[in-house]
């Protein structure tokens, strides 16, 4: 497909009309502060009805389809989260739903995506990588929702950044995850269509960085990829179409340890009463971890003075997983 632009901000608040009664306007939430730390602030995407901010995008793509194109139900690849939320939808919307899921995904996404009534569709990781890269899956004629580059999708993504700046119109950077670059690429073109000067830094896990490996080389470039229990982003590399998006409008990569990740959960856990999986946790363990982001050729980017935001972008995590990071154990 072509390469991407940035939602305009009539486009965002088109979305946020489409998802309006089906995904919460979550709170921002001031995080306990402690002696020597920034001011950080946290936007809980995992109180979403189906426990990510994957709601809104699926709302805002299929909200926006006449009737006649869901006759023959819908279907998506995910990790767990976007079939959560395009379950969800169809649920709702009385259309039968297909999910091509990676087969290491966690029990308790597999659990709540067949409570939602979609169909599971298990394949090795490669398979389900290209599903994304291809856009389709032989064998499934519905409507595919693509979890990353689809313009509605990023549209809806980006209504984060209209509530971001509403509540906090003063923050001097946002920390978003970044698996696809949907959501950070939406929220940055959020807070860039309303004249915000925050920088938004994407956070990705050691065991899975495409981005900062494509800032370094200044193009789209493959990784060896590692699967960990941050299962909810990363992959084999950055998307060819969402390189053009993600290079314009994201400051830099923080990568961070599976370490700095577990403990971030129990902070959230601790200091928040909060419940995120470990890729919704990345962006305070990014955060606390207070590294320069990594920029384009091999530069860094260090974090602006003032008030920093956090985006948990979801808290589905299997309660062994969380019983035992609770325990200072890695899983």
């Amino acid at each position: 497909m072509p390469p991407l632009t940035p939602p305009a901000l009539e486009e965002i608040q088109a979305a946020r009309k489409r998802i309006a009664g089906v995904a919460s306007r979550t709170p921002l939430l001031r995080l306990a502060p402690r002696a020597g730390e920034v001011e950080l602030w946290l936007k809980p995407e995992n109180l979403q009805p189906v426990g990510s901010f994957k709601i809104r995008a699926a709302a805002s793509a299929l909200g926006r389809l006449p009737r006649a194109a869901l006759a023959r139900g819908v279907y998506t690849a995910s990790a767990g989260n976007m079939a959560q939320g395009v379950a969800w939808w169809a649920r709702e919307a009385g259309v039968p739903c297909a999910v091509v899921i990676p087969d290491g995904a966690p029990q308790a996404k597999r659990d709540a995506i067949e409570r939602l009534g979609a169909r599971l569709i298990p394949v090795p990781f490669e398979r389900w990588w290209r599903v994304l890269v291809e856009r389709q899956y032989e064998g499934l004629d519905g409507h595919f929702v693509h979890p990353v580059s689809d313009p509605a999708v990023i549209a809806g993504n980006a209504t984060i950044g209209l509530e971001i700046l509403e509540d906090l119109p003063q923050a001097a950077a946002v920390f978003v995850p970044y698996g696809g670059g949907g959501l950070s690429c939406g929220i940055a073109a959020a807070l860039r269509a309303s004249g915000s000067r925050a920088r938004l830094f994407a956070c990705e896990i050691e065991t899975a960085a495409p981005l900062a490996a494509s800032l370094a080389a200044g193009a789209a470039r493959a990784i060896e990829y590692r699967a960990s229990f941050v299962d909810g982003i990363g992959g084999r590399s950055v998307l060819e179409e969402m390189w053009p998006l993600a290079s314009a409008l994201l400051s830099g990569s923080c990568v961070v340890t599976l370490e700095e990740t577990a403990a971030a959960i129990r902070q959230l856990v601790a200091r928040a009463h909060i419940v995120a999986e470990g890729a919704g946790a990345t962006s305070l363990a990014a955060a606390l971890a207070g590294r320069p982001g990594l920029g384009p050729r091999g530069s860094t980017v260090t974090f602006p003075a003032g008030p920093l935001v956090c985006v948990v972008s979801g808290g589905n995590l299997d309660p062994s997983t969380l019983a035992t990071i609770l325990e200072d154990r890695l899983p």
